[in-house]
């Protein structure tokens, strides 16, 4: 029999919690290994060194040994073996090694790792450095004169299999990198914090590999060679006409080499404003990023973070702007891959220009992917296609999907284009040969399925982000056609998904599905005016179906964080449907409420100066998005501005709606909150108080805008030293808060803020102190380190150390919140020039004469 070998005296057994990887587990590693690397007395024995390492993990060896005649095929018997281990951990030098006896096309080491890879085992992979000085090995030992070829391009396959894999040029170093492996895989499986730099598990969500990628060798060798070279070329730009394969070049970078990095994020950077949401998921992934984390506290704990590690790879996809990437290029020895139509990268980074296929690669595709293709014809589809990588594979894909010959392929593309490029317009971003085979796609599909063909049009008009998928089959009802009962039947929801899937016009995976910008865009083009129409207004009404609603509430920032880039693609200025204008509204609230003012501000001026032409000044939707300006205005220190379209606006709630409509209660409150940042304390009081009044008899004292009033009217009560009364009412509005709200809530947590500077104003320091700590602490955890709201308490508490003469911990705190202020607020913003008069009297109670 061939035998089971256990090291560590644990013999064969099942080991408890070994299901799988994960909390409290006992691993069985299955340990395979290249022969050269068993036993060198020079260096000591690698392998036995991989062995104590694992053992020092806290974990059990399995590799292959003991073979006496075998009544059983050997290579069964290795497979099962690898099978019933949790780990696979493989040490590869060059020694190929005699091949499997039942099996001779491959060696045990490479049935090891490829029945792991079919096992689905977490796969940890280490490389022998053959170039190192101290190896240690023999030259003769290093080649394998039987099966040196062979053993060289498993090595390149196991290279180009997407791993991240170490190398090592010692039996320590490979020890100290499998031990470390296998504890860093142990803390991701438990989601024990955050992944160290240098650490040999993957953060990786770039898209997957395209396996028809063809050529393209020369380009991605200067584009490695370039970025190896440093200083501005760690930062390039593949730039060219769309379709041209800018966003498939830069995956196969990724892919190709794999191995360089520890961590490969993909951004998908059109739109700058969700270019946030994006770095935050790679800060979660990263553990240095809390959920709910602001737009400003992302990006400087990501960039932190990067700055430290030395094996990292961003990719900027779809970049409209240079300036929009500005603020996210990260320093450090990383680098960074920006894909974009625009050519204005020279200052930024180093452009790289992308053409289409030459025409060789354009025909290896082509008969690559397509069943029986000869040469001539591939020769032919390429010259009418214009070689650009787009067109080319969607050819492909659609001639293979169907199996229609290329004759008939090309005559109906000859049929096809003439009329296609009588209506094509000048200047069109997108080639008419791709628009062409877009369009054979989608009637054929349109034959076939017309309910898919639907949910093609729909998702033309979308963005060409992720869609979720509950974004359809959570409001069939507002669907047009057969589409409606499909997206209520999960099977067959399923089954129309696929079938969008194969004609090519759309990617369906774990993120939702996916339409390229070109493929939308003709699909567009090709419908009527009529049916372009009714297509967008469907579109907006699933958007407005699906407006996540409480855009203040951190819970339900990450649906607004999927639903953004689509309600941005929608035309919100021209939209007829009144809840996707009130969505829109609430886009700017929750804009604001994560702190990205300048994106707040952008959408909510837009809107208002298109929505005034068409709707007037009177309307509700008008007076809604004016309010959210105001807001936004007041958020970026512009006050003035801020109360004269509060107080216009407050004058017409009043003629519209009347003195007592909780929209003219808002509007009045927004409107004296003005007037106190303007440090007119008495007008602002008389006004909050008959709000308060009013709020109180038309919607009750516990209504969330009662009590935001109320901790409104107690500033000014503060700030005309009335502090007994501001005391009182804010402990009243704090605890219902807290009833309503709950502990962590951002208005709660708002109105402990109020209440320990009523403390404060009283006298009572260490209260202050202590309720300052506990809001700070709370806001940092909900909100973010560089949220606005947590940057206030910041200095609030440092006010409070200051009062009980803690002036070096006022200091640092004092310091580190102007830093943030600076960055996220701006040199002139008020709360900036504030931070910084409070750091001078830190400097100057601790007798430092200088100030920040």
């Amino acid at each position: 029999m061939i035998g089971w070998r256990v090291r560590n005296g644990q013999g064969v057994r099942r080991v408890a919690g070994s299901d799988g990887p994960g909390e409290g587990a006992r691993w069985r590693v299955f340990l395979s290994h290249t022969s050269e690397l068993r036993s060198f007395p020079e260096k000591g024995s690698y392998v036995a060194e991989a062995e104590r390492a694992v053992s020092a993990a806290g974990h059990v060896v399995v590799d292959m040994a003991d073979f006496p005649a075998a009544d059983r095929s050997a290579a069964q018997v290795c497979a099962e073996r690898v099978r019933g281990c949790e780990v696979y951990v493989g040490v590869l030098g060059t020694r190929y090694g005699s091949p499997v006896t039942d099996k001779p096309e491959v060696s045990y080491t490479e049935l090891e790792f490829d029945t792991a890879t079919a096992a689905g085992l977490p796969r940890l992979v280490f490389l022998l450095d053959t170039a190192a000085a101290d190896v240690g090995i023999p030259v003769n030992q290093l080649t394998d004169h039987a099966f040196g070829a062979r053993q060289e391009a498993f090595r390149r396959r196991v290279q180009a299999s997407g791993l991240v894999t170490q190398s090592f040029a010692s039996p320590d170093e490979l020890g100290r990198l499998v031990e470390r492996s296998l504890r860093e895989l142990a803390a991701a499986r438990q989601g024990a914090g955050r992944l160290p730099p240098g650490s040999v598990l993957r953060v990786w969500n770039v898209p997957a590999r395209n396996p028809g990628f063809t050529g393209r060798d020369d380009l991605l060798a200067a584009v490695r060679e370039r970025l190896l070279a440093g200083d501005r070329a760690v930062v390039q730009a593949l730039q060219g006409q769309a379709g041209v394969g800018k966003t498939q070049l830069a995956i196969e970078y990724a892919h190709r080499f794999a191995e360089a990095y520890d961590v490969a994020w993909w951004v998908n950077a059109e739109q700058a404003g969700l270019i946030g949401d994006q770095f935050a998921a790679l800060g979660a992934a990263l553990g240095c990023v809390e959920p709910g984390a602001g737009s400003g506290a992302v990006r400087a704990a990501v960039l932190a973070d990067l700055h430290q590690r030395g094996r990292w790879l961003l990719v900027f996809d779809n970049a409209e702007n240079p300036a929009d990437l500005a603020g996210w290029l990260p320093g450090g020895s990383g680098h960074v891959l920006i894909t974009s139509r625009e050519r204005a990268w020279a200052e930024r980074a180093a452009p790289v220009e992308v053409d289409v296929l030459a025409r060789a690669e354009s025909v290896a595709i082509l008969r690559g992917r397509v069943a029986g293709l000869g040469a001539a014809d591939a020769d032919r589809l390429a010259d009418r296609l214009g070689d650009l990588p787009l067109a080319v594979a969607q050819a492909a894909g659609f001639m293979t999907e169907t199996g229609m010959p290329a004759a008939e392929y090309l005559d109906l593309l000859a049929t096809q284009a003439g009329t296609l490029l009588d209506q094509a317009a000048p200047g069109s971003a997108y080639p008419r040969s791709l628009a062409a085979v877009t369009r054979l796609a989608v009637d054929r599909l349109d034959r076939e399925d017309p309910a898919a063909a639907q949910l093609a049009s729909v998702c033309a008009f979308l963005a060409p982000e992720p869609v979720p998928d509950d974004l359809f089959t959570s409001v069939p009802r507002v669907l047009p056609g057969e589409l409606a009962p499909r997206a209520a039947d999960p099977l067959a929801w399923r089954q129309t998904l696929a079938r969008l899937s194969r004609q090519s016009l759309a990617r369906v995976d774990q993120r939702g599905l996916v339409m390229h910008r070109l493929t939308q865009a003709i699909l567009r083009d090709r419908l009527t005016a009529e049916q372009a129409a009714a297509t967008r207004a469907c579109t907006e009404a699933i958007l407005a179906a699906a407006d996540p609603g409480d855009p203040g509430n951190p819970v339900s920032w990450l649906r607004w964080a999927q639903l953004m880039p689509h309600l941005l693609a929608a035309d919100l200025a021209a939209t007829g449907i009144p809840g996707l204008r009130w969505m829109a509204c609430n886009a700017c609230w929750y804009l604001l409420a994560r702190g990205d003012t300048r994106t707040a501000r952008d959408l909510a001026a837009d809107l208002r100066q298109h929505w005034r032409d068409r709707l007037g000044d009177d309307h509700e939707h008008m007076l809604a998005i004016a309010t959210h300006l105001a807001s936004v205005l007041q958020a970026m220190g512009r006050y003035a501005e801020a109360r004269d379209l509060d107080q216009d606006t407050l004058d017409r709630y009043r003629r519209v709606l009347g003195e007592d409509h909780p929209d003219t209660l808002a509007s009045a409150s927004n409107l004296a909150n003005d007037l106190t940042y303007l440090g007119e304390y008495q007008a602002a009081r008389d006004l909050h108080q008959d709000t308060l009044a009013r709020y109180r008899r038309v919607l009750g004292e516990d209504h969330p805008s009662t009590l935001t009033s109320a901790n409104n009217l107690a500033i000014d009560l503060r700030n005309l030293g009335e502090h007994q009364a501001a005391r009182d009412l804010d402990q009243d509005t704090l605890d219902r808060k807290r009833r309503v709200h709950g502990e962590d809530h951002p208005e709660t947590l708002a109105a402990a803020s109020y209440l320990a500077a009523d403390l404060r104003a009283l006298g009572e320091y260490q209260s202050a102190h202590d309720l300052n700590q506990d809001t700070l602490d709370r806001r940092r955890r909900v909100l973010g380190e560089d949220h606005p709201d947590t940057l206030g308490s910041a200095s609030y508490l440092a006010d409070a150390l200051r009062d009980l003469g803690e002036y070096q911990a006022a200091r640092d705190l004092d310091q580190d919140t102007l830093d943030r202020r600076r960055r996220v607020l701006g040199e002139d913003h008020p709360d900036t020039l504030g931070s910084a008069s409070y750091l001078a009297e830190d400097l100057r109670a601790l007798g430092e004469a200088d100030g920040p």
